[in-house]
């Protein structure tokens, strides 16, 4: 099972999501701008992926800048609140199939977890 953390109004988000339809793989959608995501969630993710919540944002957004997260002294649980108020924060998309996750920028990174 893949489960692919979505934002459909991101053209990446939807290229990544077509290369994995047009692979016929068994898909869960997690449109997480809709259904936010919870710390426990975020913190797997951040596992999976083998880094840092940091890692995990959109640090050119102007809301990353205006919401003072650049600060070093910010935990990793100042920053996984971050996310979960702000998900537009959540660098997307997120995709998982076992252990293993990408973030499938480009979107052909989605082919990583297909082999």
């Amino acid at each position: 099972m893949y489960t692919f953390y979505h934002n459909p109004r991101c053209s990446k988000s939807r290229e990544a999501l077509s290369l994995l339809e047009d692979a016929c793989v068994p898909l869960t959608i997690v449109r997480y701008l809709d259904d936010p995501l919870d710390a426990a969630v975020i913190k797997k993710l951040l596992k999976k992926l083998g880094m840092p919540a940091r890692e995990l944002m959109r640090q050119k957004e102007a809301e990353y800048n205006a919401l003072g997260l650049a600060n070093p002294a910010l935990s990793e649980d100042d920053l996984i609140d971050a996310i979960i108020r702000h998900p537009r924060l959540l660098e997307r998309p997120v995709v998982i199939h076992g252990n293993r996750a990408v973030i499938a920028r480009p979107p052909e990174r989605v082919e990583e977890l297909l082999k």
